[in-house]
This record gives structure tokens, sequence and C-alpha cells, in this order.
């Protein structure tokens, strides 16, 4: 297995772009976009955790099984997340008199 040594400003470029993905994110939530507040607050989280997961895991510089695995695993993750809202969205609520 090869190391592979990042230069410092590599670091520096990922802290930046992680504090700038943090300003949007807190700018965002001041707007009131409907329904799509829900969308791109999880677009930018997205967006974060391919960042982590591409330096500091090292996951950019990894062989291509590796990279394989980490794609499954986001593969695996939208998967679950689309059969809980498949099974959320299909939901009907009775509304009911409360008891006197």
């Amino acid at each position: 297995m090869s190391v592979h040594v990042s230069p410092t400003s590599t670091y520096v470029k990922v802290f930046l772009t992680l504090i700038l993905l943090t300003a949007t994110t807190v700018w965002v939530a001041f707007y009131d976009f409907g329904i799509l507040n829900n969308v791109i607050a999880l677009g930018i989280a997205f967006a974060k955790a391919t960042v982590v997961v591409l330096f500091f895991m090292h996951v950019k510089w990894s062989s291509p099984l590796i990279k394989l695995i980490a794609g499954a695993g986001v593969v695996w993750l939208v998967i679950l997340i689309l059969f809980t809202l498949g099974d959320y969205l299909t939901r009907t609520i009775h509304y009911t008199a409360p008891p006197i």
C-alpha cells in the first residue's frame, strides 16, 4: 500500500471549501425556498461529506477498488433514503375527532 502525503495547501483549500459550504448553509437557512429548503440543505451536506471523504479519508488517491467500495456505500445510502421516502410519502393520515 502506497502512502500519499498531501501538501498543506490542499488542506487549506479543503478547509476554505468547507467554511464556504457552511456559510452557504447558514445563508440559505435565512431564506424561505418552500419545499426546496430540505433539498438544498441536503445537497450542501452531501457536498461537504464528499469533500471530507475525498480528501480527509484519502479516497481521491486510493486504488480503484477503494473508490468502488466508497461509491457502493453512497449508492446503498441513496437506496435506503429512497425506500424510506417511498414509505413516508405514500402514507395517509386519518384525522379523527378527539374523544369527549
